[in-house]
């Protein structure tokens, strides 16, 4: 399945107008960019969440993918996206789990929320952007100690900052909706190198 190009517009008009903003940011990876990208703006507004579930959800069938799941915070609102839409258009059904940033050690306790991805089952990781890598990477860690099997990695922004790289290098596939150059022409906003 693929956006349609109005479809894609819709979404990376969201994007822009919602989720974008020019400054000087501390990111996650420690990294000052010029431009931040808050990717929850656009996968818990209703018309996002629909858009990426139902291009993700067509990914993941693609890719043979039984289940999605990803770092929590970013991931949380993707994976019920892309799992409420594939249910919804009666195509295989899609799974999902969030990988927590900690081992919880009450309750049942682990690393996962929800069903823990099962050995040998095709799993496909996702996140709201992809910087270094080192997020996704350590879910994709954690994930592999349970003996699935990630096939692919999903983004709905690869910042092209090295992260792409990384996890190819790893060993993932990696699909992206969106990538910076897409949002920011020319170069306009690029990241300061080495602050």
């Amino acid at each position: 399945m693929t956006l349609s190009a109005g479809d894609r517009k819709a979404l990376l008009d969201l994007m822009l107008d919602r989720a974008f903003r020019v400054g000087d940011f501390l990111l996650t990876s420690g990294r000052r960019s010029r431009y931040y990208f808050d990717g929850r703006l656009v996968t818990l507004d209703p018309l996002g969440a629909l858009l990426i579930g139902r291009e993700m959800a067509g990914w993941a069938r693609e890719d043979g993918v039984v289940r999605v799941g990803g770092p929590t915070l970013g991931a949380d609102p993707m994976v019920t996206a892309i799992a409420l839409c594939s249910a919804l258009d009666q195509g295989a059904r899609v799974g999902a789990f969030i990988v927590r940033k900690e081992s919880k050690d009450h309750g049942a306790g682990g690393s996962f929320a929800g069903p823990e991805p099962g050995a040998g089952e095709r799993v496909a990781l996702v996140d709201d952007a992809l910087t270094t890598g080192g997020s996704l990477l350590a879910a994709a860690a954690k994930v592999a100690e349970t003996g699935a099997r990630i096939v692919a990695i999903y983004t709905l922004l690869d910042r092209e900052e090295g992260g792409r790289a990384k996890v190819e290098q790893a060993g993932y596939q990696l699909r992206s909706l969106f990538t910076r150059s897409e949002l920011i022409p020319d170069g306009e906003g690029a990241d300061e190198q080495g602050q």
